[in-house]
């Protein structure tokens, strides 16, 4: 799926230009010549990145990233003006810009700049995987805390290990061998029937508080996290 670009200006010149550009390099193109306009279009979508210009009639780019910035919206903010003062440049950092570039560039140092802002909400994203959400469970490496319809679930250590194991693979059937090693390790020697014991375990607290069964047990195959 193509990186989704929104570029807001109001000098069609610009926004052609940027629209065949842009397209060249890969990347799917939206334009909006005021700011109104624009921010519809952006509430509306939820570009990958927006290119917004400063000095437009209806709502002025710093109106619009404010607004951008107050609903909540993480999108990255590449502002584009025709006065290169600092003043300017630091409001509209203040209103949570990502980055600012002064009219006329070039479009190879919007294109760099288009890529670092890719990148970093990329690395942004990475960041996230570290907690897994599937239907109604998140659960969140970095706290080791499971939860389901908003209430927390207390876990083992290999209870967790599972459940992640798990999430990691939705409607993939896994086998019992699979998930030994993948457990408790090629070398474990205990009880034959400790995965039915903690698979057992598992659903009990998954369930406990009404929750659907969402590990269930394919005959002859394995185990797969689905809903029924």
């Amino acid at each position: 799926m193509r990186e989704h670009i929104l570029v807001i200006d109001d000098d069609e010149k610009i926004t052609s230009m940027l629209r065949r550009s842009l397209a060249f390099e890969g990347y799917s193109v939206t334009t909006a010549n005021n700011g109104a306009e624009g921010l519809k279009q952006m509430l509306a979508m939820e570009p990958s990145l927006l290119i917004l210009d400063v000095m437009m009639p209806h709502m002025d780019g710093w109106e619009v990233c404010r607004r951008i910035r107050e609903g909540g919206s993480t999108v990255p903010i590449l502002m584009l003006t025709a006065k290169d003062e600092v003043a300017d440049r630091v409001r509209g950092l203040d209103l949570g810009a990502d980055d600012y570039l002064v009219k006329p560039f070039a479009l190879e140092e919007l294109l760099a700049r288009i890529r670092s802002l890719m990148r970093r909400r990329g690395d942004a994203a990475e960041q996230k995987t570290n907690r897994t959400q599937y239907d109604d469970i998140t659960l969140d490496l970095d706290t080791r805390e499971v939860i389901r319809s908003g209430k927390t679930i207390e876990l083992t250590t290999k209870e967790f290990d599972l459940l992640h194991l798990f999430l990691q693979n939705p409607k993939r059937v896994l086998s019992r061998d699979i998930i030994m090693e993948k457990i408790w390790g090629y070398d474990y020697s205990g009880e034959s029937n400790v995965l039915e014991v903690y698979i057992a375990l598992l659903r009990q607290k998954l369930e406990e508080y009404g929750g659907k069964r969402i590990i269930q047990t394919v005959r002859g195959a394995g185990y797969v996290l689905r809903g029924e």
